[in-house]
């Protein structure tokens, strides 16, 4: 046995450029992918983001005779869901009676549908200026304005306001004419009933009041007309966060809100006492069933809106009919005459809907002012009590407001473009004013609101046409620099990890040295007069850079034109085999990237994919590789185990019995995993190697398991405590951040061969996943990393069954030492490798969830480190989570590029090459009609597959410090071969 001669080597082709050169090519590369996906994925914030605001227009008043009310109150109950508010209780008493009886005797009422995304910040620019804020707000900080809008507030005399810290300074801080206060963020707790921060803000301006009798300025202020009084009500958005809406905290807090609301009515009644006092209540937003907001979901759209007073009509009652589909819709895609549900009990009186930005406009003309300059709302008329002259003088100024909007932005357009393409439809719309004013002049009173009502449509069209006036412009020039990105790397990845000829390498470097200059100055020539063009037409700076950025690849593109005729004379060449083996993995690859593409709109997909590729890779295992029947097992359950959880809801329900179970099951994989780094047969010794350190190992791997224990136990004990004393234990908060912190270090300990350290990784990470878990994702934790081993196993296997039957593309690898041995070219089978790592990436973000959803995100996760309100510790902790997940991923890729001696540089340029065909289609698939749902999701996948090429890199760069001593050997195997 011990005569069998040894097999000797095959040369083993090698990239064509030197170390040095491809290096610094990459980092070259590296850097400028970066950049672009960087550049490309802010120009979503220049064709769908762009700031609505302009400057320069003048307002225009109502020509009333004489305001309907002196002065307004405005009460925003922050994360109060319309269906809570409107429905009963379980004794059939509902939770709002005063603003039912109002309802019922003295106002109007109506839902008021918020735009996504449904946070408080865009829902009360939207009540009280009248548009729906830019998402790029976020770039600032919700505290602080992108840029400067006009307000309710700004066009009022004085205005009050009481609140939280986040809103009211975002409409008081700069307004000379406030008088506004705040409660310390440190009241914001999510472990206490928060209904005291509502009482706060009406204590507020009742001592404010009482003070008043004292103070004859302040008495002077509050008696002038065009007071707006604004209490901001959080209660209900904080209880919903901690305890739920359907909790008992969080209707309680329903009561609260109108109790104030009717402590506020009699106070205000009985201080002026002149009945010229309108009032408002609505929310910015509601609230989903797991606690969370800022998706379309009608839980977090639907928010209840009530008026009565000054001004005011008074209730409608109708017989309920069945009204057939006019075609209007909502902001939220909601239809006009939505059927009120039974148990509201509301059907006799008029239900009056209303978009969110509507309410601007009413409030303005309840008190006589100008609809705010920058207001895209429609004045709901049906709330309004006033004369039919009044009623379209009130409807024109909204109409002229807009148009005003309209004409700034045309001018402005006009003004910067070199060839100018104008609003066709409003060409002629002085003559509608005029005709209006005619009509108004006959007292034909309805045929000029019909004629008002139109143009404001048609305003409110050209609006939507200038704000989308380069889209077309910007859509090509993106989609040309990311096809230009793609063939670049296409052409590194051919030059450098490949076995082309090299003499047809040579031949083209001839021809790139002669002509690279010239084809860099006719690039630059373009770039320059393009820049002309752009700087003409007055762009923004971000538009130079798309331009630039495409023409500078499509440049390199063209110097490289000969390698790629080169390339093309050879795959011409190659027999027909070759060329239908490249066209069948080629159509594989684009089928599972458009499945890919499919499962972010539907993660139950993903259930189906492991279920086929339980039975596929199970199957190829023991007939094609011919591995153990128990490897084959093992494939088929991980990957049939973790086919369940993408048919679990996206909303995580608490269940810490799952998570304790969790930590049980974490133990038990590892303890098997020790068990196969002892075991001394066949593929394994891939994956192990003599260790001398082993009782050093079993101490450490003694101490993983204790932690992931520990942790298991102060789980249980953490919610156990909050929920009894509704606070977190310091004790316990101090011994879980220990857990957390202290795990993520004992893997750098751990030996380096390839199970032994995954196997500590994974122990590592666990700790701190199970904190921040509360239900079944913290089982996804274990199912996945056993989905990851068996890939693991399975490369293994396929190498070892490779080279036992001396396989010449793997000969070159047996002899390759433990350090420092040389990779091998990339071949068209190694594709397999960056799409598996593609499709669990996208398993880690959509596993357990909705990465791509707002209201995705489970702020009770963080309860077991803190509870009181911090946004950005809150927020870190939750992103740590999700990566988790992702970082396994990325420790295991790096494994296998070690086990097959494969680049991993080459393979990351691949895996990014996949993710930018994805990336093409979700910018074709981001949607500018339809329901703000679906045009907010569409640009969230553009956002996740393109940020991958940074995000990816990012996590490589993490794992690193676990995965860079990782040490791969074939040298045992080959001795045990030739034993």
């Amino acid at each position: 046995m011990a005569g069998r001669p040894r097999p000797q080597p095959q040369p083993q082709p090698q990239p064509h450029s030197s170390s040095a050169s491809t290096r610094r090519r990459e980092r070259w590369l590296v850097v400028l992918g970066v950049a672009l996906h960087a550049v490309y994925m802010l120009s979503i914030f220049d064709i769908y983001f762009k700031s609505p605001i302009v400057h320069g227009m003048a307002p225009e008043p109502p020509r009333f005779s004489a305001p309907p009310a002196k002065r307004l109150v405005l009460l925003v109950a922050d994360g109060l869901r319309a269906d809570k508010f409107f429905e009963p209780d379980e004794r059939g008493r509902y939770r709002a009676p005063f603003l039912r009886g109002v309802i019922e005797s003295k106002g109007r009422w109506g839902v008021s549908h918020a735009r996504p995304p449904t946070e408080s910040r865009p829902g009360h620019v939207a009540i009280i200026a009248g548009f729906y804020e830019d998402p790029s707000a976020v770039t600032k900080g919700w505290k602080a304005n992108p840029v400067e809008f006009d307000s309710v507030f700004n066009r009022s005399r004085h205005t009050i306001s009481f609140g939280s810290p986040d809103i009211v300074p975002i409409f008081c801080s700069s307004l000379p004419h406030s008088t506004w206060g705040t409660y310390p963020h440190e009241y914001e707790d999510f472990a206490t009933d928060a209904s005291f921060l509502d009482h706060w803000s009406f204590d507020q301006f009742q001592g404010l009041l009482n003070r008043s009798f004292e103070d004859p300025k302040l008495r002077q202020l509050l008696l002038q007309d065009k007071l707006v009084i604004f209490l901001h009500l959080l209660g209900c958005d904080t209880n919903g966060h901690a305890h739920r809406p359907y909790s008992n905290i969080y209707l309680n807090n329903v009561k609260v809100v109108d109790q104030i609301a009717e402590s506020m009515y009699n106070l205000m009644e009985s201080y002026f006492n002149d009945n010229q006092t309108a009032y408002v209540f609505t929310a910015d937003h509601g609230m989903s069933d797991k606690g969370s907001h800022g998706d379309g979901h009608p839980s977090n759209t639907d928010t209840p809106l009530v008026a009565w007073g000054a001004g005011i009509r008074s209730p409608k009652f109708l017989a309920y009919t069945d009204k057939p589909d006019d075609g209007f819709r909502f902001v939220d895609d909601h239809k006009h005459d939505m059927p009120t549900p039974q148990n509201w009990a509301l059907e006799g009186f008029e239900r009056v809907d209303v978009n969110q930005a509507d309410i601007a406009p009413l409030m303005a003309t309840l008190v006589g002012l100008p609809c705010p300059l920058n207001s895209v709302g429609s004045l709901p008329t049906h709330y309004l009590k006033l004369s039919k002259a009044d009623e379209v003088e009130a409807v024109l100024a909204n109409t002229k407001q807009i148009l005003n909007q309209f004409l700034r932005k045309s001018q402005m357009k006009q003004s910067s473009s070199l060839y100018f393409k104008p609003f066709k439809p409003l060409a002629n719309y002085s003559s509608v004013l005029d005709q209006i004013e005619d009509l108004m002049s006959a007292r034909d009173y309805e045929t000029a609101m019909k004629h008002s009502e139109e143009l404001r449509r048609m305003a409110l069209a050209g609006l939507h046409y200038f704000q989308t006036y380069d889209w077309f412009m910007l859509m090509t020039t993106i989609t040309l620099g990311y096809i230009g990105w793609m063939v670049n790397l296409i052409i590194h990845v051919l030059q450098s990890y490949t076995s082309f000829p090299a003499n047809l390498v040579k031949r083209t470097q001839v021809y790139a040295k002669n002509t690279s200059m010239k084809v860099y100055i006719i690039g630059c020539l373009v770039m320059g007069f393009s820049s002309i063009i752009l700087l003409l037409e007055k762009c923004p700076l971000l538009y130079h850079a798309y331009v630039f950025m495409t023409i500078f690849l499509w440049t390199r593109i063209v110097h490289n034109f000969e390698f790629m005729k080169a390339v093309w004379r050879y795959l011409s060449n190659m027999p027909f085999k070759s060329i239908m083996n490249l066209l069948n993995i080629s159509v594989i690859a684009l089928f599972i990237l458009e499945f890919l593409v499919m499962s972010f709109f539907d993660r139950k997909l993903y259930t189906w994919c492991f279920l086929i590729l339980g039975i596929l890779a199970s199957t190829c295992v023991a007939i094609f590789i011919q591995a153990s029947s128990a490897l084959a097992i093992y494939i088929w359950f991980a990957c049939w185990f973790l086919s369940l959880f993408t048919l679990m809801p996206a909303e995580i329900p608490e269940n810490n019995n799952l998570v304790i179970f969790s930590g049980a099951l974490v133990i038990l994989i590892a303890t098997a995993s020790r068990w196969m780094a002892t075991n001394n047969t066949s593929f394994w010794l891939y994956l192990t190697r003599a260790n001398k350190r082993d009782p050093q190992f079993s101490k450490l791997f003694f101490v993983q398991v204790v932690f992931v224990a520990i942790s298991s136990i102060m789980v249980w004990l953490s919610t156990s405590h909050r929920s009894q004393n509704k606070e977190l234990h310091p004790l316990h908060q101090l011994i879980n951040w220990l857990m957390a912190g202290v795990a993520l270090v004992l893997p750098l300990f751990s030996p380096s061969s390839v199970l032994s350290r995954l196997t500590s990784i994974f122990l590592g990470f666990a700790p701190p996943f199970l904190l921040l878990s509360i239900g079944y994702e913290a089982v996804f934790y274990s199912a996945f990393a056993m989905v990851l081993m068996g890939w693991i196993f399975v490369e293994s296997a396929n190498l070892y069954c490779s080279e036992q039957n001396g396989s010449a593309r793997h000969s070159s690898v047996v002899d390759g030492s433990i350090f420092g041995y040389d990779e091998r070219c990339l071949q068209l089978s190694d594709l397999r490798i960056p799409l598996l790592f593609t499709i669990l990436f996208n398993v880690a973000f959509f596993g357990t969830g909705n990465f791509a959803s707002i209201a995705s995100f489970e702020i009770s996760s963080v309860y077991r480190f803190i509870t009181v309100f911090s946004p950005f510790l809150m927020a870190a902790l939750l992103i740590f989570k999700l990566f988790i997940p992702f970082m396994l991923v990325i420790c295991t890729f790096s494994a296998i590029t070690r086990i097959v001696r494969i680049p991993r540089l080459g393979c990351y340029f691949l895996v990014i090459l996949l993710s930018d065909v994805m990336t093409i289609h979700f910018f074709f698939l981001v949607r500018n009609t339809g329901s703000w749902m679906e045009i907010g999701n569409s640009i969230s996948h553009f956002g996740i597959v393109s940020a991958q090429v940074v995000f990816v890199l990012l996590l490589f760069a993490l794992t690193n410090i676990y995965t860079k001593d990782i040490e791969v050997s074939s040298r045992q195997l080959n001795s045990r071969k030739v034993m």
